[in-house]
């Protein structure tokens, strides 16, 4: 009898039940405490983020980017079509037109060569999205935001302990490069939370309005530090910040970061290496890392010759109680946003929409007997 191998399996390191236990006695549960300072402060000093702020989601992160960077109705957002609808939604939920912008042929990552040709006079921010945890070129989407005035706000919900090198061999964790960026917790990421997110600030234009934004709208947080006598409704924001329940499960997490790293890392290989012979025998594509880009294991993916055999691939490894997924489907496309969108044709997002295929890829997977039936597909 097969055992079912499913796409994700939440890891724990063991210390999660303690950690959040420990919040409770500590007597404060609503957040911006003893974990969720501890969780900022690990970002903060591994990776050079500017300023950090856990959130709910990576969605509310997104959410208040948009608001940060004071995006109005008619405003218009680069970005890939290729992504989640969350990346979208948060500027869509400010009035902002989408401008979709291609994947590149070679992997889904936005297309860089083709951001100029979408800048109109209309156009207030760029945001890349960090797919599989793998790079965008930040160097050339940096200078053409410096070339227009133009916000970057990465979207790197997938790419914790990843980085990018810049042509001056210059290397930075992705994150810390765009003025702002998002991070996602979710269960299926690398470091998890159940649900959970961080807004990381890059630029000291954006640090005390970001506070006030996570905070209500209120300089409550400069309050608790003395900095005003009262405090009191200064601003729009919402609701964005996490319970310490959330953030002393993030805790120990980020503890075993190194550990979680290695792993999934070495199971990353053993599907690259396992599965490189087969791939080119079928003409099946492998995952795809830029020369200035690092791999943080976030996910393993194939992408098949046409939905039919992407269709079939699944099928197969279902029979054998093992669950792959495909993965968006092009948002310019989408019933929400096809009316709106300006007719371009987006045919490399679209054939990832129809040809990609996501891998099981967690803590304990037994990687070997999925790379056994794949080989026998």
């Amino acid at each position: 009898m097969l055992f079912l191998t499913p796409f994700n399996r939440p890891h724990l390191t063991g210390k999660e039940a303690h950690y959040m236990y420990d919040a409770v006695y500590e007597g404060k549960l609503s957040g911006n405490g003893k974990y969720t300072k501890l969780c900022q402060q690990f970002f903060e000093n591994r990776y050079g983020f500017g300023k950090c702020l856990l959130t709910t989601s990576c969605t509310d992160a997104l959410e208040m980017a948009a608001l940060l960077t004071n995006i109005q109705p008619g405003d218009e957002v680069i970005m890939p079509s290729y992504t989640f609808v969350s990346t979208a939604n948060a500027f869509v939920l400010r009035g902002a037109n989408i401008r979709f912008c291609d994947s590149r042929s070679e992997e889904p990552n936005i297309d860089t060569e083709l951001i100029d040709s979408l800048i109109t006079p209309r156009t207030k921010a760029i945001v890349p999205v960090h797919y599989a945890g793998v790079a965008c070129d930040m160097e050339r989407i940096m200078a053409l935001a410096a070339k227009y005035n133009l916000w970057v706000v990465e979207d790197a919900a997938q790419a914790i302990d990843s980085y990018y090198t810049f042509s001056d061999g210059t290397k930075k964790a992705l994150g810390s490069i765009g003025h702002l960026a998002a991070f996602s917790f979710h269960e299926t990421k690398n470091i998890i939370s159940g649900e959970g997110g961080m807004l990381a600030i890059n630029d000291e234009r954006f640090k005390a309005r970001a506070e006030i934004i996570w905070e209500k709208g209120t300089n409550r947080s400069s309050f608790f530090r003395g900095e005003v006598d009262k405090y009191g409704w200064v601003d729009v924001g919402s609701s964005f910040l996490p319970s310490e329940i959330v953030a002393a499960f993030l805790w120990a997490q980020l503890e075993h970061l190194e550990q979680i790293q290695q792993r999934r890392k070495a199971i990353w290989q053993t599907y690259y290496e396992g599965l490189q012979e087969w791939a080119t025998r079928h003409g099946i594509g492998l995952p795809v890392t830029p020369p200035y880009a690092s791999n943080n294991a976030h996910m393993f993916y194939l992408v098949c010759q046409n939905l039919e055999q992407r269709t079939a691939l699944i099928e197969h490894l279902k029979k054998n109680q093992i669950l792959a997924v495909f993965h968006y489907l092009s948002l310019h496309k989408s019933p929400f946003y096809a009316p709106r969108h300006d007719g371009r044709e987006l045919p490399h997002s679209d054939r990832f929409s129809d040809c990609l295929v996501r891998l099981p890829m967690f803590y304990d997977l037994d990687v070997e007997r999925v790379v056994d039936e794949l080989i026998k597909f």
